[in-house]
């Protein structure tokens, strides 16, 4: 309950604080809107040359891209870390976080928190709303379920690779980072994995596993019966992800010596 109220506590100060620039809060939505649209132009772009691709037709790519984007504006909005090295690290922030009686983890979490970013998962809805009615999908109730948890799950992948990536940070405080080619690595997750030689797919599945993050969920809606195992595998690889990297950030954080020389 403590770390609960602490973070609508947070939620409220950061709502209050974006309504004071609607100008900025705007613009900031337009360029994500933007940036989506071309996305989705790229694939109707391709499929302009084909009616399918290794099987997949182009509204069920569709869908898998919209879906994507629901699992993604959860991390953008609550796990915005790509600064971590640069401003708590080499800066020497992590010492100011480390003196107080919460989680190291929930406080940048918390700090770096980007609510604007959930308005790309309602961008994803929309365009898995328009390619369910062109595939004629239809649905249980328990459907809803399911997709809470899928939802979930990839969110979850996506946050445990990148936390880990920024533990790597206690052990090496250089300004590079791997971060930006890791992001675009994961965009290969909004793809239906079997377009991909082996090598690809098996990285994609078992080592950093972004196509959890879109394909494998979205397969059980598209009622793509021989991907079903990986869809239900989607909550587990969260789960495990996620675990995998509060270990990690946990050991840094006690190997840490702080700013200073």
């Amino acid at each position: 309950m403590f770390y609960i109220s602490i973070f609508f506590q947070y939620m409220s100060q950061y709502v209050k604080t974006k309504l004071q620039y609607r100008t900025d809060l705007l613009v900031e939505f337009l360029s994500d809107l933007m940036f989506q649209g071309v996305n989705l132009i790229f694939i109707l772009v391709v499929f302009g040359h084909t009616q399918f691709l290794n099987g997949w037709t182009r509204d069920e790519i569709i869908f898998i891209y919209g879906f994507f984007l629901v699992p993604f504006a959860l991390f953008a909005a609550f796990f915005n870390i790509w600064d971590f090295n640069e401003r708590y690290i080499v800066r020497g922030e992590m010492d100011r976080v480390l003196t107080r009686p919460v989680h190291s983890l929930f406080q940048i979490v918390l700090e770096r928190m980007e609510l604007e970013s959930l308005l790309g998962g309602i961008t994803g809805l929309v365009v898995m709303g328009y390619a369910a009615s062109r595939l004629h999908l239809s649905f249980h109730w328990y459907d809803v379920i399911l997709f809470v948890l899928f939802v979930l799950g990839g969110t979850f992948v996506y946050a445990g690779i990148f936390i880990s990536l920024a533990s790597i940070s206690f052990w090496s405080d250089a300004r590079s980072s791997i971060m930006p080619m890791m992001y675009n690595i994961g965009n290969y997750g909004r793809y239906p994995v079997d377009i991909y030689n082996r090598v690809i797919r098996y990285v994609l599945t078992w080592i950093l596993p972004f196509a959890f993050v879109g394909v494998y969920p979205s397969a059980y809606f598209l009622r793509k019966t021989e991907w079903y195992t990986y869809s239900f595998l989607t909550p587990v690889m969260g789960i495990v992800c996620f675990t995998l990297s509060v270990l990690l950030w946990n050991a840094g954080v006690k190997r840490y010596r702080g700013a200073g020389n």
